[in-house]
């Protein structure tokens, strides 16, 4: 069987069979409207943290304004659905382009810093953003925007998340990818060898913008009501956290953070008075005894694991036949 046919189909069934099981609870209601939008939160903390992930993990860049645009995107898609009342899809593509040039503005000047100048740079932006959205009445100042349509459902979102996590992964994998890696590993380095860094850090940033944005999108067509405290500093520290405890440079680190940090309140909140308590010893414990991340720079691959089950069913049956020949 060809290597990338067979790699492709490892990869989509456990995919389907996954969204299946998924689906199938939440159209027969053993899954209620409670737990569809915690699965849905879960997929657009995926999607920011992937992104985030490009511009921290593989392009060794500190940025800290990444709720901005998420804003950005959210509140575009809103706009173009209450006043031009355009398609869905296309208000969600608009909404990560939208961020996609605010992320090219952003990056021209600010990615020639570095280290804590970037960050707090970068940290600006998100401030400026949410303070022009509280002073603009059209975007509904601080009182929030409100009547947006829901569009967004589970089988959206875990497509998107899907998509964008495999165009990730497999723009990693490429020469672009490389590079990045480069940028990361010694960006004086990479000078010296021909690769324009700053092309490469502004193309990481442009395009965790972009999925950014589509975030926004699909948050703000779910919850239909977006608020500027939403998008303040502490959202870029949540989905920056993704992205450090799940392992800079894992995309699979990065989801199962995601994953596990949006679970992990709510199953506390039976015991509400410890509930933050005992979330953040969480975080420094994890810290501590796994200062890489869940993952660190590792990925998780259905086909490895595969491959893994296959050799030692191989060595399994070659040692039993040749104890029998013994």
């Amino acid at each position: 069987m060809n290597k990338n046919f067979k790699s492709a189909i490892v990869i989509l069934i456990p995919i389907l069979l996954a969204f299946t099981v998924l689906q199938s609870l939440i159209s027969l209601e053993i899954l209620n409207n409670y737990y569809t939008q915690i699965l849905i939160v879960i997929c657009i903390n995926i999607i920011l943290a992937a992104g985030l992930n490009m511009i921290i993990g593989f392009t060794g860049q500190l940025a800290l304004g990444h709720a901005g645009f998420m804003s950005v995107g959210g509140y575009a898609a809103a706009i173009l659905t209450l006043k031009l009342h355009l398609p869905f899809p296309i208000v969600l593509l608009a909404g990560g382009l939208v961020a996609a040039l605010f992320g090219l503005i952003i990056g021209i000047p600010t990615l020639r810093l570095k280290g804590d100048y970037l960050a707090i740079s970068t940290l600006g932006f998100g401030e400026i953003i949410r303070v022009l959205v509280i002073n603009i009445d059209a975007l509904g100042g601080a009182r929030g925007l409100a009547g947006i349509p829901k569009e967004t459902n589970f089988a959206i979102v875990f497509f998107i998340t899907v998509a964008i996590i495999l165009i990730i992964r497999n723009l990693m994998t490429s020469s672009h990818g490389r590079a990045m890696l480069s940028v990361r590993e010694d960006e004086i380095a990479a000078e010296a060898m021909g690769i324009n860094t700053t092309k490469y850090k502004i193309m990481a940033f442009v395009m965790a913008a972009f999925f950014a944005g589509i975030a926004g999108g699909l948050y703000a067509h779910y919850f239909m009501f977006l608020d500027p405290k939403s998008f303040d500093f502490l959202k870029s520290t949540e989905i920056l956290t993704f992205v450090v405890l799940g392992g800079m440079g894992s995309i699979s680190g990065s989801a199962l953070a995601a994953t596990v940090l949006t679970i992990l309140p709510e199953a506390l909140r039976p015991i509400a008075e410890y509930r933050m308590v005992i979330y953040s010893a969480s975080l420094i414990l994890l810290m501590i005894f796994r200062p890489q991340g869940l993952l660190g720079t590792k990925e998780l691959s259905s086909l490895k694991i595969f491959n893994f089950k296959n050799n030692n069913l191989m060595k399994f049956k070659k040692g039993g036949s040749e104890d029998v020949a013994a």
